[in-house]
């Protein structure tokens, strides 16, 4: 009678201890479940109430040109000044210097002769 007697205690006190780890378990998962919807909670007032801070500004990085980029840069700004002159020429007045010139050099080649 006592051999069965300690096997059917061990059993109780293992069902005992199964039945206590669970319901701890559960209740920890709870918890932890319940504080995230908490915080979750609170999250989302602050963001309603409390205005949110500005991110700050992109910081742009600066990169060293190499020999290539720096020709590329030369040559264009080279040829945005040459068109930049011409945009900005006025070519009634050039036509009419050009006239003035071929009219004296004409002059003179009559004179000449």
């Amino acid at each position: 009678m006592g051999f069965t007697t300690g096997f059917s205690q061990l059993g109780g006190v293992t069902l005992t201890s199964a039945v206590l780890y669970l319901t701890i378990s559960l209740h920890t998962q709870n918890r932890m479940t319940q504080a995230a919807l908490l915080r979750q909670q609170r999250q989302v007032l602050a963001d309603f109430y409390e205005p949110k801070k500005p991110e700050p500004e992109p910081t742009y990085r600066e990169v060293p040109v190499g020999l290539a980029e720096m020709a590329k840069d030369r040559w264009n700004r080279s040829l945005e000044e040459g068109v930049q002159r011409v945009y900005n020429t006025d070519w009634r007045r050039v036509r009419e210097d050009a006239e003035d010139r071929v009219s004296v050099i004409l002059q003179r080649i009559r004179e000449s002769k």
